[in-house]
């Protein structure tokens, strides 16, 4: 049995999903041979360490009544730096004008020689090349299937299924909260106003929309395969990006009367980044309603390729974390 000890650092929705999925699949990970025990939560105002593991259970349910970790009045980048563990697991809030925390979160940890598993696309988005050549230099592991994806298996399909292959093109839908408004504006042929509503009403869209709505989280993700796939040193300001808060129901009703749906659709290349909405045939592969993301891949070999999957969620951002957890290990 290999023990790896890990830090949660970040305990938002992500988080916490990592800390329930652990729990939940401990039985089938010690089939597997691993026993992850985690020795330090962290949150943005405090945090609890065991050497012995922390008990998540206790803490998803101190978490969820207090609103906090624990009592140890320290930071992420802290334990990171000197709580000895093998493996980070970084889920701290996305910031694509610095990187936040998260990026001297990742610095700090291939600086330590530990493996980094994130959810965070803004280090990525900004440093990536810097953040792979360090993990690199320290013979670390650096996996991020989560900021691409959500639960939708992309990276890892790359890398594994699909290798040996040249990457021509992805495009798609890299979020779920612009596709669940516009599949609703076309079905009850609302305003985007009113489809938003509903959308923050049910907690699929953020108070404050922007970072989804205007294409700031699907540039971010072009702009992380842009890097981890086609080998460019991009950053989101090399994204030709518009949003979808000008896209009118009459639009919608005129697509699809021509039998088209309008989807805010990502395309990369080794020529383009590009987020814009775009008309769909109504039975294309990329026609996908709701929440659902989807991506195309053009390759050499294998021709197009499909892959359907949620791109948010606690559990199902947390489910691509557990797979990348558990292909560092395999490997």
């Amino acid at each position: 049995m290999k023990r790896i000890k890990a830090s949660i650092i970040g305990f938002g929705s992500v988080g916490q999903g990592v800390a329930r999925v652990l729990l939940r699949k401990k039985e089938e990970l010690s089939s597997m041979g691993l026993d992850i025990t985690v020795v330090a939560v962290v949150d943005s105002k405090a945090a609890v360490i065991d050497q012995e593991g922390v008990d998540l259970a206790m803490v998803l349910e101190r978490k969820g009544s207090e609103g906090i970790v624990g009592d140890e009045r320290i930071t992420g980048h802290d334990v990171i730096r000197n709580i000895e563990h093998d493996l980070v697991i970084e889920t701290t809030p996305t910031n694509i004008d610095t990187g936040g925390v998260g990026l001297q979160n990742m610095l700090t940890a291939f600086s330590k020689k530990r493996h980094v598993v994130t959810s965070n696309k803004g280090p990525l988005a900004l440093k990536y090349r810097e953040l792979a050549a360090l993990a690199e230099r320290s013979g670390c592991a650096f996996r991020f299937e989560a900021t691409v994806g959500g639960a939708m298996p992309l990276l890892s399909l790359i890398r594994d299924t699909l290798t040996g292959n040249d990457i021509i093109s992805i495009e798609g839908i890299f979020n779920g909260t612009c596709n669940y408004i516009l599949t609703r504006m076309m079905e009850e042929h609302a305003t985007y106003e009113l489809m938003l509503a509903e959308a923050q009403e049910l907690g699929i869209a953020e108070k404050d929309p922007t970072y989804d709505v205007e294409g700031i989280d699907a540039a971010c993700k072009l702009v992380i395969l842009a890097n981890a796939i086609f080998g460019m040193n991009a950053t989101y300001k090399d994204v030709h990006v518009t949003g979808i808060s000008r896209i009118t129901p009459e639009a919608l009703m005129l697509a699809e009367a021509d039998n088209y749906v309008i989807k805010l659709i990502g395309e990369v290349s080794k020529n383009r980044i590009q987020v814009a909405p775009r008309l769909v045939p109504i039975d294309h592969p990329l026609a996908v309603g709701g929440t659902l993301n989807v991506a195309s891949l053009q390759t050499d070999l294998a021709g197009p390729v499909v892959v359907v999957g949620r791109g948010a969620g606690s559990i199902e951002t947390a489910s691509a974390i557990l797979s990348d957890i558990i292909s560092i290990y395999k490997d």
